[in-house]
C-alpha cells in the first residue's frame, strides 16, 4: 500500500483538500494530512467546495505533524511555502519529498460568498495537480500536451 502524507502550516484547508482528492482518486492509497501549527478546525468553505465536487471532508480534523514523524512514507508532499520551509526531519523512511504549492484561499478576505470563488479556484488547482501527481508518480503515466491542445498518454 502506498502511503502519502500531505503537509501545510495549519492543516485547515489545502492539505485537507489534497487528502480528500487523493483518497477519491484511489481509495486504496493511505493518505493522511497534518500541519506544522494545526488550526482548531477544517475551514468550512473548504468543506463546502469539496462537497460541491462530491468529496466529503467534513469528518476531517487538523492534526499535528509530530504524530507522523516516526512513520515510513512513500511520499511527503508540502502544499504551502511555510510547511516546505519548516518541514521537520522525519525519523521514519521517506521515499520522496515533493513540494506542490498552492495559494492560501483563507488569505482572501470578505464574506463567505466573496471568498467562495477563491476557494473554488484553489480546489480546482489542487485537483489538477493531485491528478498529475497521481498519474505521473503513482501510475507511471506521463502526460504530454501539445500546442494544439491534444494530449498523449505514455506509460513510463
Amino acid at each position: 500500500m502506498i502511503r502519502i502524507l500531505v503537509l501545510c502550516t495549519g492543516n485547515r484547508c489545502r492539505s485537507q483538500m489534497a487528502q480528500g482528492i487523493l483518497q477519491c482518486l484511489e481509495p486504496q492509497l493511505e493518505v493522511h494530512s497534518a500541519g506544522i501549527r494545526p488550526a482548531t478546525e477544517v475551514h468550512p468553505l473548504g468543506i463546502k467546495v469539496m462537497a460541491e465536487m462530491g468529496i466529503d471532508i467534513s469528518k476531517h480534523y487538523p492534526k499535528h505533524i509530530d504524530q507522523y514523524l516516526g512513520e515510513a512514507w512513500d511520499y511527503v508532499i508540502t502544499v504551502c511555502g511555510g510547511a516546505n520551509e519548516s518541514c521537520p526531519v522525519f525519523v521514519g523512511k521517506v521515499g520522496k519529498r515533493l513540494h506542490i504549492g498552492f495559494d492560501d484561499p483563507d488569505a482572501f478576505k470578505g464574506t463567505d460568498e466573496e471568498m467562495l470563488p477563491a476557494f473554488r479556484k484553489v480546489r480546482d488547482e489542487i485537483k489538477r495537480k493531485m491528478q498529475d501527481f497521481y498519474l505521473n508518480e503513482i501510475k507511471g503515466i506521463k502526460i504530454e500536451c501539445c500546442s494544439d491542445n491534444t494530449c498523449n498518454l505514455q506509460q513510463l
